[in-house]
């Protein structure tokens, strides 16, 4: 996309946001070839830091190929904020909706507009213990399957160093680099005029989250885990333990009841 049609509002973004970030971090940005220079696409991109939406975005940027983001309906409704997301063309997620295909007509009609949008797979900052990619939500997928447009796996860190997962503080000093790698696009193609069943979205959805995580080893330069954390696994388990500790607790403590109401019957 030439950098004339970028427009008003994100240039407009650019020009606050760029300076603070050239003098916060330094920049080891590749893959940039991988981008595809026209026509709509998406970039799946791991999450790790409250500013990486800043950071990376400003690696999109600089492919002359901007991201549209997806983003919570209600940042659309008002004020400044408002006008900003709409002027920058992200686009608005209504999560309240019951079809799932529905959330996202949005992002479908611009990659069929020959937009970027950007998607966070994750659907949030990862919980992983060590920062790798968690298990991917189906969002990515569905419309990738749908409009048949190349996904661009992109792998970033740095920003998670600047400002760690659900930090409130910046860790300046030293100078942190933001490092992005981005790969060809992932293979879908074995999904392609199929019904957009449960398993077959989940699938599709693994096979990205592995390019993902492939780039994120290359930048990392070590292996990660074999199993994705799964945060809703994790909940599970925590379920369990926290029913089992019950269980372990609960006879003793009825022990100590029964021992109190003894003593004051005598």
């Amino acid at each position: 996309m030439p950098r004339r049609r970028i427009g008003f509002w994100y240039r407009f973004a650019a020009v606050l946001c760029k300076p603070p970030l050239v003098v916060l971090i330094k920049r080891d940005w590749r893959g940039m070839e991988h981008i595809p220079a026209e026509g709509g696409f998406i970039t799946a991109v791991n999450h790790n830091s409250h500013i990486d939406p800043f950071t990376y975005g400003h690696f999109q940027y600089n492919t002359g190929r901007v991201p549209r983001f997806l983003a919570k309906s209600g940042l659309f409704k008002k004020g400044f904020v408002a006008a900003a997301m709409r002027g920058t063309g992200q686009i608005p997620v209504y999560r309240e909706t019951t079809d799932a295909l529905s959330a996202f007509r949005a992002a479908i009609d611009a990659v069929e507009r020959g937009e970027c949008v950007a998607f966070y797979p994750e659907g949030t900052i990862t919980r992983d213990p060590d920062q790798w990619p968690m298990t991917g939500k189906t969002g990515a997928a569905r419309v990738a399957l749908q409009t048949k447009c190349p996904v661009i796996p992109v792998a970033q860190w740095g920003a998670n160093e600047l400002l760690p997962p659900y930090a409130k503080k910046l860790n300046v000093l030293p100078r942190k680099t933001h490092r992005v790698l981005a790969g060809p696009p992932v293979d879908l193609a074995r999904f392609y005029d199929k019904e957009m069943t449960p398993e077959l979205l989940k699938e599709a959805t693994e096979v990205i989250m592995a390019a993902i995580t492939r780039q994120l080893e290359e930048i990392r330069g070590e292996k990660a885990p074999e199993t994705p954390y799964d945060p809703r696994q994790e909940r599970i388990e925590q379920r369990r333990r926290t029913a089992a500790q019950n269980r372990r607790t609960q006879p003793k403590a009825e022990q100590e009841k029964a021992g109190q109401e003894e003593g004051q019957g005598t």
